[in-house]
Formats: C-alpha cells, sequence, structure tokens
C-alpha cells in the first residue's frame, strides 16, 4: 500500500519525463520594464536612491552650518539617514533570498554582503543620532 502510493500514477505528469523539457525555459523570461545595464530600474530602487541622495546633501548642509541648530539639524539627518539605510539593507536581504532560491549563490552572498554592510551603516548612524540627541539635551 505505501509503495503504490509513493509511485507516480498516470495522471501524475513530471517533466524530466518529457524529452523536448529544457530546465532553463522556465527560468528564460523577456526583460521586463527598463533597465540600467543588468540593474531592472523599480520604483523602490528610485525612492531609495533620491532619498539617500537627499538625505546625503542634508547631512552636509547641517555640517556647514555653524549656529545652535546644527546639533539638532545633524541628529535629525543622521536618522533619516539611518531609515535610508535600513531600506537598502532590507532589499538587500530581500534581494540575498530571492538569488538563494533561484540557485544564484554567488548573487545571493553579494546581496548579503551589501545588505550587512547597509544595516552596520544605518545601526551607526541612529547610535551617532541617539549621541548627539543626547549631548543637545545633556
Amino acid at each position: 500500500m505505501i509503495v503504490s502510493a509513493l509511485l507516480p500514477s498516470p495522471l501524475m505528469s513530471d517533466r524530466r519525463s518529457d524529452p523536448n523539457w529544457s530546465g532553463s525555459a522556465d527560468r528564460a523570461r523577456p526583460a521586463e520594464g527598463p533597465r540600467l545595464g543588468p540593474i531592472p530600474i523599480t520604483v523602490t530602487g528610485v525612492l531609495i536612491v533620491v532619498a539617500l541622495v537627499l538625505s546625503l546633501i542634508y547631512v552636509g548642509y547641517a555640517i556647514n552650518v555653524r549656529d545652535a541648530s546644527q546639533i539638532p539639524l545633524l541628529a535629525s539627518g543622521l536618522v533619516v539617514l539611518g531609515l535610508v539605510f535600513i531600506a537598502i539593507a532590507a532589499v538587500g536581504a530581500r534581494a540575498a533570498w530571492r538569488s538563494s532560491v533561484g540557485g544564484r549563490d554567488a548573487r545571493a552572498f553579494g546581496h548579503a554582503i551589501v545588505g550587512g554592510i547597509a544595516s552596520l551603516v544605518a545601526a551607526g548612524c541612529i547610535a551617532l543620532a541617539v549621541i548627539l540627541f543626547l549631548v543637545r539635551t545633556g
């Protein structure tokens, strides 16, 4: 009884039994949407790049301001920059998972490294912002 349950029945289909089936047919999809070389341009990517550039400009401005509001400006800029790097780390984690499921281990490793570095930078930005808030209030 158990052996007959494990054997494939005539109603079951097996792609390997089809002589015309090739494994790359499932993975070969046409490129969807605009691309910048091998990198697809997505709404999430554009928003993250815009947020990163604008927050870096804001932190640069806060560093150059020379008055009593410099520390709060710098702290708020670092919080925003930390949030942007948290988003980059989340995208890196998702990309690493999708690449590993797809069998692209080297790409998954690269995504994991980029996401890990982004999470470390985010932790540093948030920690520095907390220190600046404490210096300002203390």
